[in-house]
């Protein structure tokens, strides 16, 4: 068959539309129920209990992280979210009749969890129907529910700003006939009662694996390498299989605590994993917690790696250390050791000891904004180091810090930084 120019045109953009699913969100704990995993309730909920179940689990589902703008009224939309094809803006999810969703019927809201299907319009994988697309339909009703009784907000939504081909809605239909699936894979093993309501917490709610798993043709996740990383723009979603885990000294009790609270022995909650945790895992019970927990590293949790040994020469690494103690040693100690509401160790750091250098580098290029944690854990602000260091000095100290204390070759170059500070905000 020929193909024609509109042919390839209407082929060029499935393949972008459906690239658009990267932008798939990568936002008290005890609740007065806590949801069900992919079972029905036992019993009929009376309103008041239903309602308190939708708000856990539109907190579990992370909704705000995409719908609550800063200093926005809550789920009003706003939230920009920028991507290689454009820019998408969250929606407005209030029950406002004229901009919101108060027209919509319970129908209506699980055809778009579960299909990406608005009342007249197909919905860009952005919001991430392919992983919503596990809920249960008790579970769906009750966030629908939650949302219905929330504040209307008549805050007008903003046009996604995508450039040609992207803006063309009518290629989704067809990215979905070929790509959504019906379930996703698991990278650990397990049949427990605890890790069967982790996978549902994991892959329907928290819709892990948009951001872990890596993508292939087409912008559809690999499910060849379920949650085994990916790459995210300038930034990396980490590799977050038993092994991958393992292999950055994570124990069950850490990942939990990290969940709960953002801090954990292995390093803070930062970048797009901040708000996963600010607006959604720390509201989770401690038995979901549990249970996500038990999913990602199985049944039986392979044992935390100890930090290798590297073989790396004391000269190569002396300008690193010289820089390290210059820049880095006030706050994060001159062995690394951390210092409490302050800055976090480097020692066994899990960013430090990710094979990928990537996030290290964009976070000493960029510096991280201070940050506060449940209860009355707080991070400093650390300042970034673009203007100040340039992309030799910046891979010896990347250098330094992987030898010394992540396990890492040292085997970052200056052209991987200067890459890195291209692609950043202002370039």
């Amino acid at each position: 068959m020929q193909r024609t120019p509109l042919m390839m045109a209407t082929r060029a953009a499935l393949a972008a539309l459906a690239a658009a699913a990267v932008m798939a969100g990568c936002g008290g704990r005890t609740e007065a129920i806590a949801p069900a995993a992919d079972q029905a309730p036992k019993a009929q909920l009376s309103p008041a209990e239903q309602i308190a179940r939708g708000r856990y689990l539109v907190r579990a589902a992370d909704c705000a992280a995409c719908h609550t703008a800063p200093q926005g009224a809550p789920f009003a939309g706003g939230v920009e979210l920028a991507s290689p094809f454009g820019t998408f803006y969250g929606t407005n999810i209030t029950p406002d009749k004229t901009h919101g969703i108060g027209n919509w019927s319970a129908d209506d809201f699980y055809q778009a969890l579960h299909d990406g299907k608005a009342p007249g319009k197909q919905l860009y994988p952005a919001m991430p129907y392919t992983s919503y697309r596990g809920l249960s339909r008790a579970d769906s009703d009750a966030m629908y529910a939650y949302l219905m009784q929330v504040k209307p907000a008549a805050v007008a939504n903003r046009p996604h700003d995508l450039q040609f081909p992207y803006n063309l809605r009518f290629a989704l239909a067809g990215w979905n006939l070929l790509f959504l699936e019906d379930k996703l894979p698991d990278a650990s093993k397990g049949n427990s009662e605890s890790w069967q309501r982790g996978r549902y917490l994991s892959n329907a709610l928290g819709h892990c694996a948009e951001c872990h798993t890596p993508r292939a043709a087409f912008g559809r996740l690999d499910l060849s390498k379920p949650l085994a990383g990916s790459a995210l723009a300038r930034v990396g979603a980490p590799d977050i299989t038993p092994a991958g885990l393992a292999a950055r000294g994570w124990t069950a009790a850490d990942l939990q605590q990290f969940f709960a609270t953002g801090i954990a022995p292995q390093g803070s909650a930062f970048g797009e994993m901040y708000p996963v945790v600010h607006l959604s895992s720390q509201y989770l019970n401690q038995v979901d917690l549990a249970a996500m927990t038990t999913y990602l590293l199985g049944d039986q949790p392979p044992a935390p790696q100890p930090v290798k040994a590297v073989s790396a020469d004391a000269a190569q690494l002396a300008p690193g250390r010289r820089h390290y103690v210059a820049v880095c040693a006030a706050c994060h100690g001159r062995e690394g050791e951390g210092k409490p509401h302050v800055a976090v160790s480097m020692a066994g750091n899990s960013t430090v000891r990710n094979a990928d250098a990537r996030n290290l580098i964009v976070s000493m290029l960029d510096g991280i904004a201070a940050q506060r944690f449940p209860g009355v854990e707080a991070m400093q602000e650390m300042p970034g180091f673009a203007e100040r260091m340039s992309d030799e000095e910046l891979a010896q100290l990347a250098n330094y810090l992987r030898a010394t204390w992540g396990g890492q070759a040292a085997d970052v170059k200056p052209g991987d930084v200067k890459a890195l500070r291209a692609a950043g905000p202002g370039h």
